[in-house]
């Protein structure tokens, strides 16, 4: 199960933008706990506490115990908004955790024994292509991860939801069986062509001169010092017939 974290939170009376933008100047964020058959409760944390678990990571698939005038309500984080000029924490909004009932929560993935696997031994690499799985969950046991063990994977073995050891109470999401969660891939190697190779494909065999084109005027300075080629003779005229 994953581990509960405290938090404070003060009752508000206001709601709407003026009674939140009050909230704010007082160092706190406004925020909501809704869910469970009861109506939605207007609350605030202190800004310093929750502006330090959201940049943490994992906030939105921790359980939280919020402590409100006393009184003790579990909840999950199930959206936050950020200022877009200072990306500080303007608005927290909070799922009641009922007894009995379940959520859809998404489940961080981690992966073991990498020194197992024949894929990574031979310079093999993780792809990692679903980070986080989504499952409905007991919301009095969400558990904290979901570990895939590599011993034995090769190349282009892979493993897909419908594989995975979920929790006891935690089912996938309908369709979501035939997703690749993680898969062994090989090393990209690059075939580079040898600088030999490729003067020699490029460079015509020594002494080998290409025959000029039919018609094609003779180059420059070519035949120089030769005799020219005699003109081809007149054909001689022919002579009057004799007088009889």
């Amino acid at each position: 199960m994953a581990a509960i974290k405290q938090l404070a939170a003060v009752a508000r009376s206001g709601t709407g933008k003026g009674a939140a933008r009050s909230v704010r100047r007082e160092g706190r964020v406004p925020a909501v706990i809704y869910g469970g058959g009861v109506k939605p409760e207007p609350i605030s944390v202190d800004f310093r506490d929750v502006n330090k678990l959201i940049f943490a990571g994992h906030f939105l698939t921790s359980i939280f115990e919020l402590e409100i005038d006393g009184r003790k309500e579990r909840v999950l984080p199930r959206d936050y908004q950020l200022d877009v000029v200072t990306d500080w924490p303007v608005h927290v909004d909070f799922l009641r955790l009922s007894p009995g009932s379940s959520v859809r929560i998404g489940i961080p993935v981690h992966v073991a024994n990498r020194e197992a696997s024949p894929g990574l031994k031979k310079g093999g690499a993780v792809n990692l292509v679903l980070h986080t799985v989504e499952v409905m969950a007991p919301a009095d046991d969400i558990p904290e991860s979901i570990t895939i063990d590599l011993a034995g994977m090769d190349f282009h073995d892979s493993v897909h939801v419908s594989a995975l050891k979920l929790p006891e109470g935690c089912r996938p999401l309908a369709g979501t069986a035939d997703l690749t969660v993680v898969t062994i891939v090989p090393p990209t190697v690059m075939v580079e062509e040898t600088p030999a190779a490729g003067a020699a494909a490029a460079a015509p065999a020594a002494g080998v001169a290409a025959a000029p084109a039919a018609g094609a005027a003779p180059a420059a300075g070519a035949g120089k010092g030769a005799a020219a080629a005699p003109a081809a003779a007149k054909p001689a005229a022919a002579k009057p017939a004799a007088k009889k």
